[in-house]
């Protein structure tokens, strides 16, 4: 009995508990769920192609678009992508406090995209110009606000793996966490990408 509770009690603050599971179900759950998110993208981005000439009279995107203040928030996004990548070959590297910069970086700068987005929106609903004015403006706001919604909850994410890391260091469980939080984030710079060109650079067009 008491070799049972010390058993338990060498184990019990470990993270890596799960020792059973070696990561390909969460690794392959997590490809499916960003499958399903492409098909979400691919359908606002249908709607957007459709309704981005609808109007109704009002102002359209080569009027409201800033082109230069959208790149800013596009290479906030990039270099994000960018100190990530650095994260990652520290945490192959082993180097505990280098993952912690990288990723308190990459917060940074996606937490500056995000305050440039909100920026944008207000600046756009101020103006008049907010979602209700007409489809063109409903599909703008869906396609947009739902990568900004995206981008927020990978840095509540980013957040989560900061107080992971310092409690857990860098063990099996963590990384492979980091490694599911890579894929998302890359996933949505590439998006970005898209919607930088399909909306902002055809709008101004």
């Amino acid at each position: 009995m008491s070799t049972t509770i010390t058993h338990i009690g060498a184990h019990g603050g470990h993270h890596d508990h799960a020792h059973h599971d070696d990561g390909s179900k969460t690794t392959l759950g997590f490809w499916i769920y960003l499958m399903s998110d492409c098909l979400i993208f691919s359908v606002l981005f249908a709607t957007f192609s459709v309704l981005s000439a609808n109007t109704a009279g009002g102002p359209s995107g080569r009027e409201l678009f800033e082109l230069p203040f959208v790149l800013g928030e596009t290479m906030l996004l990039l270099i994000s992508s960018f100190t990530f990548g650095g994260a990652m070959l520290s945490m192959h590297a082993g180097r505990k406090s280098a993952v912690q910069i990288w990723l308190a970086l990459t917060f940074l700068f996606g937490a500056g995209f995000i305050g440039m987005e909100v920026y944008e929106f207000a600046k756009l609903i101020h103006e008049g110009a907010g979602p209700s004015r007409s489809a063109f403006l409903s599909a703008y706001f869906g396609l947009v606000g739902t990568h900004g919604l995206h981008v927020t909850a990978g840095l509540v994410w980013l957040l989560t793996m900061l107080h992971q890391i310092h409690k857990f260091g860098l063990d099996n469980v963590v990384q492979r966490r980091l490694s599911c939080l890579s894929l998302f984030w890359h996933f949505l710079d590439l998006v970005w990408i898209c919607v930088f060109t399909f909306v902002y650079l055809r709008g101004v067009l």
